[in-house]
């Protein structure tokens, strides 16, 4: 008889399954089908056996292409033998996509289960995302899901306290959590040694573990000869007890001890630190495709209920395309160059439906617009996706502006434009500039009229040297091309130091993950300016133009100052032609007593100074104080496609991108001379934004910024009409600053409109949520950091009901 103090190794028969690596999604597509059938052979064989798999998309394959298998896999999951797990769309990279797409993953992937298999997902799982974000937690809760199982980063990457623990976000939603030893999948044959390796974590009075077995990253899962291994082991008194089991039942087993888990409140890091940056590709179509969704959602929703237009169907297929997309081997970067054409076509279809979703809806709105008729006026509709007021950019190509003509607002007060270079080298098409000032969640019509102007605006000064507004100065090297200065002009701050913001070569020698690498610190270069100069200047705007050299590759800067903005905006074209390289935009600030924050999805999170390369979102910050003035301020750093940072002392970097081979994996080494595709080769674009504040980042509308430099206003130049609309209006406000509202859509379900919200900055907040044209009012109080979802019924009579991420009443 086995004497081993009780101890129980819960064996897990898997499959990790990548649909796309070293291979397409075509091939990824095939094994799925194989790995399935050889886990519903097992079963016939081993009446113990159980199966344990994720990830919606590969139940979607074989629903559509092998229906008798479908049918033989749910009739095993209503026995009880093979556990759905992870309940989201794919096994994402757990990083990179924003808040909304995780609860998407949820969305979907739960959905599809409980329609398609008749159960939901109890264990989140993400076995080889090579990092997990902060906020997890909560969105895994409020998905339906009460743990988690991940292996990455490994204990000499991230120290844990114990192999099962409960793991908190800020809103102070837990999950019980596991992490993997070892390995999620074996290699050999007979799984003793891997057996072994997991006895030795066997700790009181945590003395029950999961133990992962079956082949994996290509599929093939447990074999027969796995199963016998097992089998004999649990006969041999040297082992501990070993029974085939599943997460669910483990979890369930440890709820029921009730031992004294110890609480983790972060977020894992750093595994892969190299996948932050790494494919800039794949990375802007991620937060283009996201952003343009979201904003097609509202504006279809907003339509439908006004207008009556139909909402498209198929916003569902373009989700589900950017959730594939977001597979930890694609949105890190780590696939084959091949995987990325499949990934660009994909995001391609998913970002032409939404455009076509957001053109009907807004020309649906735009048209029943009362505007008056008025010869060679030319009325220009502009609508905010933003749950706040916003003062916005506005750029959009027009024709026939030959002649003397104004821009009025909608109260037909004259708003400064600017004429800027089309994007049509051709007679007749011009292209304006003007700042927006537009209602939360809304529109507002402006109006081109042909006649000489009665107000005159300043212009932004500037020359080849400074950009100046009432607010801000900033100076240039005219050798170096270095932004030499950094000025409050109403605070008389300088926030910047040293050698000044600029751009740095870094030699990386790293494979594409950057295998145990945690910083880029051996630079090797600098981009050397080959002019400076002022290539716009204007009353709505002023740019200088910085174009610098390094080896064949060139950098263009274009940093632009509005008059009525506080924000520098860069725009960026990056000819990139280095091999083994990364390039980072280093910005060193003037403070002490610094907190350097990132935005995670959903929330954000304070990380060291220490140099190391960290993932964020839509902007990271550092805040201090000035020493000379006792100030207390800070410097945000916005961007439109970038996920890759570090703050080092006082001194800001972004990593624009880096060069290795594509899929290089250590420790293979490539050879001197041989002939290899390299990453980011070529001309990329993006812009970032240098914003500036008094106090810190939580008082200077940083996430507000953000959000409006990569969900940008949508214009369409109209014409007169009779109409039901008035010339401005507003469909949604929140009455709280820290308090945004990301998404408003039709439920999956029924005709009722979805409304989702998040707290940004970690404070209890009470407020209210305005749907002034249905007459509804949200009060809420929402918890540091919450997420909240609303169910609005187009029945008026019934009430506002919250529900979870699911859409599903709790």
């Amino acid at each position: 008889m086995k004497s081993k103090e009780q101890q129980t190794l819960y064996m897990i028969g898997n499959a990790h399954l990548d649909p796309v690596w070293l291979w397409q999604w075509q091939e990824g597509f095939q094994e799925t089908k194989a790995t399935f059938r050889s886990a519903l052979d097992r079963m016939k064989e081993y009446d113990e056996f159980v199966f344990t798999n994720s990830s919606a998309a590969n139940y979607e394959w074989i629903e559509n292409n092998e229906p008798e298998m479908f049918a033989e896999i749910k009739q095993r999951i209503k026995e009880g033998r093979w556990e759905i797990v992870g309940g989201w769309w794919v096994q994402p990279d757990c990083n990179i996509p924003s808040g909304e797409s995780f609860v998407r993953q949820g969305l979907y992937g739960q959905r599809y289960f409980q329609e398609k298999l008749g159960v939901t997902a109890k264990v989140g799982y993400n076995v080889d995302s090579f990092g997990h974000n902060g906020m997890l937690p909560q969105i895994l809760k409020k998905s339906g899901m009460d743990n988690y199982i991940f292996m990455r980063p490994s204990p000499q990457e991230k120290g844990l306290p114990g192999r099962i623990f409960w793991w908190e976000s800020d809103d102070g939603s837990r999950v019980l959590t596991y992490r993997i030893p070892f390995e999620y999948c074996t290699w050999g044959k007979d799984v003793e040694k891997h057996v072994r390796r997991n006895m030795g974590e066997l700790k009181a009075p945590f003395n029950d573990l999961m133990c992962f077995y079956g082949v994996g990253n290509h599929g093939g899962g447990p074999t027969k000869e796995n199963i016998e291994s097992i089998k004999r082991m649990n006969n041999d008194p040297a082992f501990p007890t070993m029974v085939f089991s599943t997460p669910n039942r483990y979890f369930a087993d440890m709820r029921e001890k009730e031992l004294p888990f110890p609480v983790v409140h972060d977020d894992f890091q750093h595994h892969a630190s190299g996948c932050y940056a790494v494919h800039s590709g794949i990375k802007k179509w991620n937060r283009e495709a996201e952003n343009l969704l979201q904003a097609a959602e509202k504006f279809s929703s907003i339509a439908k209920w006004t207008t009556g237009q139909k909402y498209p169907e198929n916003y569902d297929l373009a989700w589900k395309n950017v959730l594939f997309n977001q597979f930890h081997d694609i949105l890190a970067g780590t696939s084959l160059k091949a995987a990325y054409d499949d990934a660009e076509h994909m995001h391609g279809e998913a970002m032409a439906i939404a455009s076509r979703g957001l053109n009907y809806a807004v020309q649906s709105l735009s048209w029943r617009i009362d505007i008056e008729e008025e010869k060679d006026m030319k009325p220009i509709v502009v609508f905010n996706p933003h749950s706040w007021n916003t003062k916005v950019v506005v750029e959009l190509e027009v024709g026939g502006l030959k002649d003397d003509y104004v821009l009025v607002d909608d109260e037909g007060r004259e708003v400064a434009f600017q004429m800027v270079q089309s994007q049509a080298t051709a007679g007749g098409r011009y292209r304006i500039s003007f700042i927006a000032d537009l209602p939360s969640l809304g529109y507002k019509v402006y109006k081109m009229k042909k006649q000489p102007p009665t107000k005159k605006f300043e212009v932004v000064e500037a020359d080849d040297r400074k950009l100046e507004n009432d607010s801000i100065l900033i100076k240039f090297d005219p050798e170096t091309g270095y932004i030499t200065s950094l000025f409050d002009k109403k605070k008389g701050i300088e926030l910047l130091e040293g050698p000044g913001a600029r751009p740095v070569v870094i030699n990386d020698r790293s494979d594409t993950w950057s295998h145990n690498v945690l910083r880029y610190e051996d630079d090797i270069g600098h981009f050397k300016a080959k002019s400076v100069q002022r290539v716009a200047q204007g009353p709505v705007k002023s740019v200088i133009r910085v174009i610098s050299e390094y080896g064949m590759s060139t950098l263009i800067q274009d940093f632009t100052m509005y008059r009525e903005l506080k924000q520098i905006d860069v725009h960026v074209t990056v000819n990139w032609q280095e091999h083994f390289k990364v390039l980072k935009l280093k910005f060193p600030v003037n403070l002490i007593h610094r907190k350097g924050t990132y935005e995670i999805p959903y929330g954000h999170i304070v990380r060291e100074c220490n140099g190391e390369e960290e993932p964020g979102q839509n902007w990271f910050d550092i805040s201090g104080t000035n020493p000379p003035t006792g100030e207390m301020c800070g410097l945000s750093i916005l961007n439109d496609g970038k996920y890759s940072f570090d703050i080092h002392n006082k001194e800001m970097s972004m990593t624009v991108l880096r060069s290795p081979i594509y899929a290089h994996h250590d420790p293979i080494k490539p050879e001197e001379n041989g002939h290899y595709t390299f990453i980011d080769q070529g001309i990329q674009n993006f812009t970032y934004s240098l914003l500036p504040h008094e106090g810190n980042w939580e008082t200077a509308g940083t996430v507000q910024r953000a959000a409006e430099l990569n969900q940008k206003p949508i214009s369409i130049i109209e014409t007169y009409h009779k109409g039901s609309l008035p010339q401005k209006d507003s469909y949604l406000s929140v009455d709280a600053e820290n308090v945004v509202v990301t998404v408003m859509k039709k439920a999956e379900d029924n005709d009722d409109i979805i409304i989702r919200a998040y707290e940004t900055t970690n404070i209890e907040t009470e407020t209210k949520i305005e749907l002034p044209k249905w007459n509804r009012t949200i009060t809420t109080k929402f918890k540091p950091s919450e997420i909240k979802t609303f169910r609005i019924p187009s029945d008026e009579s019934k009430p506002v009901e919250e529900t979870n991420l699911l859409e599903w009443v709790e």
